[in-house]
């Protein structure tokens, strides 16, 4: 009722607005004369004079549109040799205005971008035009540079066989960009994931133009772009060091602090530990994960205990909640706690990946500034553009009225049947010389197809849109007499079928459709491949019973009208009666998916404020002027105050109770400090005396530095804390995210739930951001190398690192450099993924004083 309600206003103003852009169109056609005239150099200064009055006089684009359209009009003309019709001077407009130009196939939408992206590009921010593929990113760009460059602006193609960063930088840095959506959706992750705002290849996001919109914005809206990575860990060395624990004595081989959850190995451990894995140094660089293995090896064996710290079912170990007594079911220990449990139970070893960045289309494309699109197939979906990215939909018409006759559909009992009719139509229309398209909905059905077609020995093309450079021209061919293409409704989308006046006098491309769409929008849009710019052209659907979306959601209705009938064998019905079931249970299905890209969308704006906020920090860091004095100061506060919480020491609590010498092991554990002074404090004296003890060893250890050199060492050092914990946060979110909906079950809506307990866990992040660093620049030794160069190498390494991962949206999984395994230098996060460095974790020369359960 609300969709109709929507569509009634949204077709009024249609109307409204294609009489405003019209009475524009008039203004830019006086011109054209004028522009006519011209040589080529007088009309390129012209030209660029309304770059100098946007660049430099700030005057609006709207105020030079006109001269800027008729100047691409005419420019176009002499080095395309394409005029604009008036009605692709609408789209332009359409475009320009931050709104979706719905344009029939045909209609040349290409040519129609190119009118908002001069204008645009005027302003020196860069444009952005999004395609589907690789193919047409390169073909449009290819195409249209000509025009551009006659312009005076430069062109830039991202495309994902692009590995280079610097050849990512050089094409963003101009002024026109075409590429894929997956392609500008993973180069702003990675950006945010980069060590050197030098080393970003993206500009601001200003306006970006998204060929075939829908499929963008909606086909694909479901799937949220991911870039994951393994955790990198052995599992045999889970089992390994496993064996090794249970060989060690306690007394003899190590200590185990059960009231501070920490196991300390003993000079006599570390050697036996050694001869066990049959390595000379347990703590060398070579053997960190080693050591690492064996620490949680111990912890796992003398711990934590079966059937109350966790329990074993069905081959898995489950977490039991410390606090509820519950099982926490999709949970796991993190830094290969887990996993040592799991050898130490002797179940199967899980590796995990983790979520390093992730974000929804709908959230990446509303990061720009103006956002348009254009498509053939839009108005169906004209209220979800319109609530979800704030997109009016404006149908435009078309330069010639349609001349393609859609046909009624045709309804047949069995899938047999339906098939049977096709290949004897294919046959008629072979024999007669009219190409034909046949539209399947799956690559199975076209193999179907394509095996009968065989068999009546008639000559035809099957396409299947798994290589896009080659399907494109494959169905540039589907016009020419006695062609039959097969292929999958999307195969070769943005590609035109021309015919020639022969076939115009056969009755045009003749369109079968065999089975309906989920969408209405892939049905129109596999019709709209016929009948472009007033060519003759029919259409028709052929459908069965066993169909799915008609044995899903239709079949019952259309079932009984067939009873009625007495239909035999081969026979079928026809009406629109039928025709007008089937859109019923699309829109059905269509309602289905938008809730589901609301659902996803819905859950994903919690996380992009907290995407966002994170992300404002991280360019804050990474900036050389950021100063991080005072944050460090708040920080070192925050600290004092989470070793006293740890201890059980709490403001109000007598002197005499305080338990000193858990916060004095608590303090040396995790700060490397020596408390001194501390007996017989109250809480408040306390808490400045260990910040004042923070301060002073921090300074003594800074002050040997310059300013900028310490000023580098402690952003570098809270940008890799900050993303080690963004992902540890990221992965705690995709867990709670999996189980929320169970709330359901309890009478409570998962979305408030998951509001309130991402809210709550983005405070728990930040607080132990700030507490983590604090520690790791508290406990950092200064030494060997000068400070320069130990930033600079930290610098190095960890872009090499981020550059060593391509990723790949298909597996959403990064594929891992299969290069030689380098030497891990003392200033790289340690290979544990405990988030410090490996001079501050492992690498640390002896035994390591403990772990923190």
């Amino acid at each position: 009722m609300i969709k109709t309600i929507i569509s009634k206003v949204l077709g009024s103003r249609n109307a409204k607005l294609i009489k405003q852009y019209t009475r524009r169109v008039e203004a830019i056609n006086a011109l054209e004369n004028t522009y006519a005239s011209m040589s080529d150099t007088q009309l390129q200064e012209q030209f660029s004079m309304l770059k100098l009055a946007i660049q430099q006089e700030n005057k609006d684009l709207d105020s030079v549109l006109e001269q800027s359209f008729a100047i691409t009009r005419e420019a176009s003309k002499r080095v395309l040799g394409m005029r604009h019709f008036d009605v692709q001077l609408i789209g332009g407009m359409v475009l320009n205005d931050g709104r979706i130009a719905e344009m029939k196939t045909g209609e040349g939408k290409t040519l129609v971008a190119t009118l908002a992206v001069c204008l645009n590009a005027l302003c020196g921010k860069g444009v952005h035009v999004v395609t589907v593929n690789d193919y047409l990113a390169q073909r449009d760009a290819g195409d249209l540079e000509p025009l551009y460059n006659f312009l005076g602006f430069e062109v830039g193609v991202i495309t994902g066989n692009i590995r280079d960063d610097e050849q990512r930088l050089e094409s963003y840095s101009k002024d026109i960009v075409y590429g894929t959506n997956n392609e500008f959706g993973f180069d702003y992750l990675r950006d945010n994931m980069k060590y050197d705002l030098a080393q970003k290849v993206q500009r601001e996001h200003y306006f970006a133009i998204i060929d075939e919109v829908d499929s963008i914005l909606i086909d694909e809206a479901r799937t949220p772009l991911i870039i994951s990575g393994p955790v990198n860990r052995t599992l045999e060395n889970y089992q390994l060091a496993n064996t090794v624990a249970q060989k060690l004595q306690e007394a003899e081989d190590f200590s185990i602090d059960e009231k501070n959850r920490v196991i300390l190995l003993t000079e006599e451990g570390i050697k036996k530990a050694e001869a066990l894995f049959k390595v000379d140094n347990l703590y060398s660089i070579e053997n960190a994960a080693l050591s690492h293995h064996l620490d949680q090896a111990l912890k796992a064996n003398y711990l934590f205990i079966k059937d109350k710290d966790y329990v074993v079912q069905n081959n898995e170990v489950v977490i039991v909640d410390e606090f509820t007594g519950r099982l926490s079911e999709g949970r796991r220990f993190s830094e290969g706690l887990h996993q040592a449990i799991e050898a130490k139970e002797m179940v199967d070893i899980k590796e995990e990946s983790q979520t390093l960045a992730d974000i929804t289309f709908q959230n990446y494309f509303r990061l720009y500034g103006k956002l348009a699109g254009m498509t053939g197939t839009a108005q169906t979906e004209a209220s979800e553009f319109l609530q979800i990215y704030n997109l009016e939909v404006v149908s435009i018409p078309t330069n010639i009225p349609v001349q393609r006759k859609d046909l009624d559909d045709l309804i047949y009992k069995s899938e047999k049947e339906k098939f049977d009719a096709v290949i004897a139509k294919i046959k008629t229309l072979y024999q007669k010389g009219q190409p034909v398209l046949v539209g399947t909905a799956s690559i199975e059905k076209s193999e179907v197809l394509h095996a009968l077609l065989k068999k009546e020995r008639i000559p035809h093309t099957v396409l299947n849109a798994k290589q896009h450079s080659k399907e494109a021209e494959i169905i540039k061919d589907a016009g020419v007499k006695g062609a039959v293409t097969i292929a999958t409704n999307m195969a070769g989308r943005g590609v035109d079928i021309k015919i020639n006046d022969e076939i115009r006098a056969l009755g045009g491309l003749y369109i079968i459709g065999t089975e309906r769409h989920e969408s209405r929008r892939i049905d129109n849009q596999l019709r709209g491949r016929s009948g472009r710019q007033g060519d003759p052209g029919v259409s028709q659907f052929y459908l069965s019973l066993e169909d799915s979306l008609l044995r899903i959601f239709g079949s019952d209705k259309i079932k009984g009208i067939m009873e009625k009938l007495g239909l035999k064998e081969g026979e079928h019905i026809e009406s629109s009666l039928v025709t007008r079931s089937v859109e019923n249970a699309q829109k059905k299905i269509e309602n289905l998916h938008f809730e589901s890209r609301k659902h996803l969308l819905e859950y994903d704006d919690v996380a992009n404020e907290q995407r966002k906020a994170v992300y404002k920090l991280r360019n804050e860091l990474l900036d050389p002027e950021c100063s991080l004095q005072e944050r460090i100061k708040n920080n070192r506060e925050l600290t004092a105050q989470s070793m006293l919480y740890k201890a059980q020491i709490l403001p109000g609590d007598e002197k005499g109770n305080f338990n000193l010498d858990a916060l004095k092991a608590q303090i040396s554990e995790e700060l490397g400090i020596e408390l001194r002074n501390y007996e017989n404090l109250e809480y408040d004296e306390l808490y400045e005396q260990i910040i004042l003890q923070m301060q002073e060893e921090y300074e003594q250890k800074m002050s040997r530095l310059g300013e900028s050199q310490r000023n580098e060492i402690e952003r570098i050092i809270y940008l890799q804390v900050l993303d080690n914990s963004w992902r540890e946060h990221l992965y705690t979110m995709d867990h709670l995210k999996t189980g929320i909906g169970l709330r359901g079950y309890n009478q409570k809506d998962p979305l408030i739930e998951y509001k309130k307990e991402s809210y709550n866990l983005f405070l728990e992040f930040v607080e132990n951001l700030k507490i983590e660093t604090t520690k790791t620049l508290q406990i950092i030794q200064l030494r060997e190398k000068s400070e320069e160069e130990m930033a600079q190498k930290v610098l190095e390494e960890m872009e090499e690192e981020s550059q060593e991962i391509q990723f790949n949206k298909d597996s959403d999984t990064p594929n891992a450099s299969n290069s030689k395994k380098p030497k891990i230098s003392r200033n790289d996060p340690c290979p544990c993924g405990s988030g410090k460095k490996y001079k501050l974790c492992h690498g640390k020369s002896g035994p390591k004083k403990g772990l923190l359960a």
